[in-house]
């Protein structure tokens, strides 16, 4: 019914939004026989307003369609996998893979999640083995895994999508040297072979909803059904909500979340650009609102909040020089610049755009909208500007929460690489026209070669530093610096004291400098440790409030 167009996604729904590991889970349940809840439908005719799948459908030939209600990421998931078709999830550049392990327990235990160090692991050779050799043995204990290359190499691995394809089971058995009916796994491999090919006859209860009920019932009904169980966010239904009032809305919504995407800046449509204009509707961020806004007053205000939006993403790209959302603390604070630029006509003064930067940089900084309820914070803000009032006031509101805008290098201990500081100390050192050290190429997190894409250094090592500082140490922004991938690989587990001085011969101390790296030879000693960090806390204290416009410490 997917692969055919005869199931489809009504326009209300959500995208498909699950993780590797719950595809993984869903094929472990159905596998040991487990319930996979129910199927909700609505007979609908074929006029009504649809979505695109994250799976391949054929253009839909029928007079009658089926919606998908509830079980969308189920049956995608299935489609997917059992059509051997690729469908990107969340969290992954790469479509995904499963293994089936020949070899699993009889008794299938609990699935439990295994997290894999990345490429920049620098654990040393015997870490390295002995944690692999732990790592597979927990592997070895499930029934289905995401693939790596080093599984799929594994002869009990099989790629579940591949058992899909076929009825036959004499290549797995051969990759799992099985030679001969007498192997004495003959038998227990073609029996778990036939076992996970019958997840395809697995029978899902549907609920049909008949074709007489209207678009708005029927929306009321996917709003109550998903929101009992908590399945969807806030921003999901009112989008549900908002298509049932304005129909073929999200073809236009869709659309511009694409051109905001070109330019650098790919927003969570819900969170982002629905709030945002719930914002613009009624000049308040929260949803509950949104049931009684007539659909003109949808429309108008959708008209001025891409306006606004696009005024806030030229703002900060251009006045605060910062070219990618991963650099903000939260996206909330782009609704407050396009509200900002609606309030005052897209008029600035050279001091309200100043005073406006600098209030983006402080909010950032200090994650005004990442502490307590984001909502309620961002409300406070935008009552403010919905009074016509400055930033001035803004800035108050910000000081009231923070209690002081300038940082101190206590303010820095224990941060690591999420934290808002980190995203500014990167924006501070870019403003000190900070280069990777060998190509002599300016920092940026939008590069156009491979070979240039930043990585994060550790200044000391993490091999050298296990065992003797906690990892809250080790991974401390005051131990990070931002150079190329390939720089970094090509220091991989060097110590300061090894290429301190080739570096600052084929940099400059300069270079060094602009990063706030303290470069006396004392604080490249490993036993120094402790002293490196109060060192370079101050002077990335120091180089913030500077950046920052704030009093010294």
């Amino acid at each position: 019914m997917v692969e055919r167009g005869k199931l489809c996604l009504p326009e209300m729904q959500r995208g498909y939004v699950w993780q590797a590991t719950r595809v993984r889970d869903l094929l472990d349940s159905l596998y040991r026989g487990y319930p996979s809840g129910t199927i909700l439908v609505w007979e609908a005719d074929a006029s009504v307003p649809t979505r695109k799948t994250a799976v391949d459908q054929v253009p839909s030939e029928y007079k009658s369609i089926e919606l998908l209600l509830d079980g969308q990421q189920r049956l995608t998931s299935l489609a997917a996998v059992i059509r051997g078709k690729s469908v990107l999830v969340r969290g992954r550049k790469r479509p995904i893979e499963l293994l089936f392990n020949l070899e699993h327990p009889d008794k299938l235990g609990v699935v439990t999640e295994v997290h894999e160090e990345g490429p920049d692991d620098e654990r040393t050779e015997d870490e390295t083995d002995s944690n692999e050799r732990e790592l597979l043995q927990r592997l070895n204990r499930m029934t289905f895994v995401v693939a790596t290359k080093k599984l799929a190499q594994l002869s009990n691995w099989v790629k579940v999508t591949d058992v899909f394809q076929t009825d036959s089971n004499a290549s797995f058995l051969k990759m799992a040297n099985v030679a001969s009916f007498d192997d004495p796994n003959y038998e227990r491999y073609e029996r778990r072979l036939a076992r996970l090919r019958d997840i395809r006859k697995y029978e899902y209860r549907i609920d049909l909803l008949e074709q007489s009920l209207d678009y708005d019932e029927v929306t009321e009904i996917f709003v109550r059904v998903n929101s009992l169980g908590a399945k969807l966010r806030g921003s999901d239904l009112a989008l549900a909500q908002i298509t049932a009032k304005w129909q073929n809305s999200l073809t236009q919504f869709e659309n511009f979340q694409r051109d905001c995407a070109i330019k650098g800046f790919n927003l969570d449509l819900g969170s982002v650009h629905i709030r945002n204009l719930i914002v613009f509707a009624t000049g308040q961020c929260r949803f509950r609102t949104l049931s009684r806004l007539p659909v003109d007053d949808l429309k108008s205000a959708w008209s001025t909040c891409r306006s606004g939006m696009e005024f806030a993403l030229d703002f900060i790209a251009n006045n605060v020089k910062l070219e990618s959302p991963s650099l903000l603390a939260s996206p909330y604070i782009l609704i407050t610049i396009a509200y900002f630029g609606f309030k005052r006509d897209y008029s600035l003064s050279p001091e309200d755009a100043e005073n406006l930067r600098r209030w983006v940089l402080l909010a950032n900084v200090h994650g005004r909208y990442s502490r307590g309820s984001s909502e309620t914070i961002l409300d406070q803000d935008l009552s403010i500007l919905r009074d016509r009032k400055g930033v001035s006031e803004l800035m108050e509101r910000l000081e009231i929460q923070v209690g002081r805008l300038g940082l101190t290098p206590q303010d820095l201990e224990s941060r690591n690489q999420n934290s808002a500081v980190f995203k500014t100390m990167f924006l501070a050192f870019r403003a000190a026209k900070a280069q990777d050290w060998v190509s002599k190429i300016e920092i940026t997190v939008n590069p156009k070669g491979v070979q240039n894409k930043l990585e994060c250094h550790h200044i000391f090592p993490k091999s050298i530093l296990r065992g003797r500082y906690s990892q809250k140490q080790v991974n401390d922004i005051a131990n990070l610096c931002f150079i190329s991938g390939k720089t970094n690989r090509m220091l991989s587990k060097s110590k300061p004291e090894e290429y301190f001085e080739r570096m600052i011969a084929i940099a400059g101390v300069d270079q060094f400098e602009a990063q706030c790296i303290p470069t006396d030879s004392r604080f490249r000693d490993l036993n120094e440790y402790e002293a490196f960090l109060d060192e370079r806390r101050r002077l990335v204290a120091e180089r913030l409030n500077s950046f920052l416009g704030c009093e010294p410490f």
